[in-house]
């Protein structure tokens, strides 16, 4: 099992609801970081400057330890707090959302401004792709050219069949094979290349980084 991490969206989604003649527009979108976040909202707040609120919620962070949220002129606690929890309980991070009201005259009371602004968050994810994060260490294994045939054959089945990505192959004095490997995968590799290889062949193990996985 690969190291987890909060998901991120693959790309920017609106949804409009309609709630006792309020219109609930809600943008969630895929941002780098905090600077990031309040690019889309000062661009959304530019774009419906006539709405009575423009809300926000933010999760950024690799982790998703940094959040933010704004009721922009709601009671407080019935807008950015709710629209907060739907992304957290998402498992979400490096995403923004604002829900823009147009006031219809009605109004809705705490508890329906808290439903009206979690469910607009919420159907607007649920129009959303994931892309969902991993840690891989980079790996990279120097085979004589006589062998690379059957060394990349072996590589590409691992990695059809575990956790595994094939990244670059360079050729020199030697054939070099970069992979990205999950930590408990280093192991169950070099297990492979061992056994293969008569004990010849023995990986490198590099940097490690957060690889970002779109979701099938």
């Amino acid at each position: 099992m690969s190291s987890r991490f909060p998901s991120t969206i693959a790309a920017t989604v609106e949804h409009e609801i309609v709630v006792t003649k309020s219109r609930f527009i809600t943008t969630v979108a895929p941002v780098t970081g905090v600077e990031d976040a309040e690019r889309v909202v000062a661009e959304v707040r530019r774009r419906r400057w006539d709405a009575r609120h423009n809300c926000t919620a933010m999760v950024t962070g690799v982790l998703g330890d940094q959040a933010r949220s704004s009721d922009d002129g709601e009671p407080s606690g019935t807008a950015g707090v709710p629209m907060l929890e739907v992304l957290r309980r998402r498992g979400l991070t490096d995403v923004v959302a604002v829900v823009t009201r147009y006031f219809g005259g009605v109004k809705l009371g705490a508890g329906g401004l808290v439903r009206a602004y979690s469910t607009s968050v919420s159907e607007a994810l649920d129009r959303t792709a994931l892309v969902h994060r991993r840690a891989l260490t980079r790996v990279t294994v120097d085979v004589p050219h006589a062998d690379a045939g059957r060394i990349d054959n072996v590589l590409r089945d691992r990695a059809r069949h575990h956790d595994v990505s094939l990244g670059d192959t360079s050729y020199g004095t030697e054939v070099t094979f970069e992979l990205w490997v999950p930590a408990d995968g280093i192991g169950p590799l070099r297990a492979d290349l061992a056994a293969v290889s008569a004990g010849a062949l023995e990986p490198t193990v590099g940097e490690e980084r957060i690889v970002d996985v779109p979701s099938t």
